[in-house]
């Protein structure tokens, strides 16, 4: 059997590890980048000056970002220690670069209700939940119908940042508009069953697991795309969710014409939830846990300017949606809108 090509085998590693496409193609990009730099020499044959020279390339030449430039060295040595299985003593030596201190762009409730007011239909209903649930935008995203209980007011986030799961809630401004969409979408899915089709990505190996789920209703997307498309993976052809730059091209066209001269993106519905719950007297912790944060510091750097109020942390208990107010019992900011 002929041995696979590094970048294969580079596939096969990361997809063992379940690692996400957006993650493939990231490492693959500057893996590629990395060799062609070096005029093709095999990354067996370089070491610690082949690496210390891109890095410097991609800061002088082509001035990326810390993060960036970090992005590029992550892929680089995935390849040696998880790849190459090459362990050398210069690696633990490379120093990553330092990323800049900025504070997060926070828009004001005025300025929040400006921006909704440009947007409709699935646009409309994505950017509310990500300011009125605090999410990140391939979390709303990826929302799966079975995720969204409008019994308990709340949501149910799987394999968040750092593949951790964790409940927000759901804003009751979507509810009724949320409720009509998927309507709409499960009247979609019909069709698409007709025709054949109507599976959705899976996953980890539960499509082996339980070979009927992808079709499942509970199992759809939230927020599908209207277009099918073909899985780069599997070859699977499908119905994707709602590509992101769909949403981020609408977010920049929507606070452009509210007149609003912030540079926000999609993040910046989440910065304003964070921001906004401390506002209203919430708990910072309770913000820590909506949003995910390991560290309580994230979370104060992602609403600056507000001091935590000096009240009592909500109860951290997996039987508060019991008391039918959503998760933690947290009125969303975009309620109050």
């Amino acid at each position: 059997m002929d041995k696979p090509k590094l970048l294969d085998l580079v596939r096969l590693v990361i997809r063992q590890r379940h690692y996400s496409i957006r993650t493939e193609q990231s490492y693959l990009y500057w893996i590629r980048h990395y060799i062609r730099h070096h005029n093709m020499r095999h990354p067996v044959d370089m070491g610690a000056t082949e690496v210390t020279s891109f890095l410097s390339y991609l800061a002088t030449e082509r001035r990326v970002s810390a993060s960036t430039q970090n992005q590029a060295l992550s892929a680089i040595l995935f390849l040696y220690r998880d790849v190459l299985e090459i362990q050398l003593p210069w690696l633990d030596g490379v120093v990553r670069a330092k990323r800049s201190k900025r504070l997060p762009v926070v828009f004001t409730r005025e300025e929040i209700a400006k921006i909704l007011s440009q947007l409709e239909g699935t646009k409309w209903l994505v950017v509310s939940i990500l300011y009125g649930s605090g999410l990140r935008l391939m979390e709303g995203l990826r929302l799966r119908i079975k995720d969204i209980d409008f019994n308990y007011r709340q949501i149910l986030v799987r394999s968040g940042k750092g593949n951790k799961d964790r409940v927000s809630v759901l804003p009751e401004i979507v509810i009724d508009s949320l409720r009509h969409h998927l309507e709409r979408v499960k009247s979609l899915h019909k069709q698409d069953l007709v025709q054949g089709l109507g599976r959705v990505e899976m996953p980890y190996a539960l499509d082996r697991k339980y070979p009927s789920a992808g079709i499942e209703w509970g199992w759809q997307y939230a927020f599908p795309s209207y277009r099918i498309s073909t899985n780069p993976r599997t070859g699977a052809k499908g119905r994707h969710h709602v590509y992101e730059q769909t949403i981020q091209r609408a977010i920049k066209q929507a606070i452009r014409c509210a007149g609003i001269h912030k540079p926000g993106s999609s993040h910046s519905f989440r910065h304003s939830f964070a921001t906004h719950l401390l506002e209203d007297g919430y708990d910072i912790r309770t913000a820590q846990e909506l949003l995910g944060h390991k560290d309580v510091k994230t979370t104060m750097i992602v609403a600056p300017g507000v001091l935590p109020p000096a009240t009592l942390v909500l109860p951290c208990t997996s039987y508060t949606h019991v008391m039918n107010k959503g998760a933690k019992a947290v009125k969303s900011p975009a309620d109050q809108l």
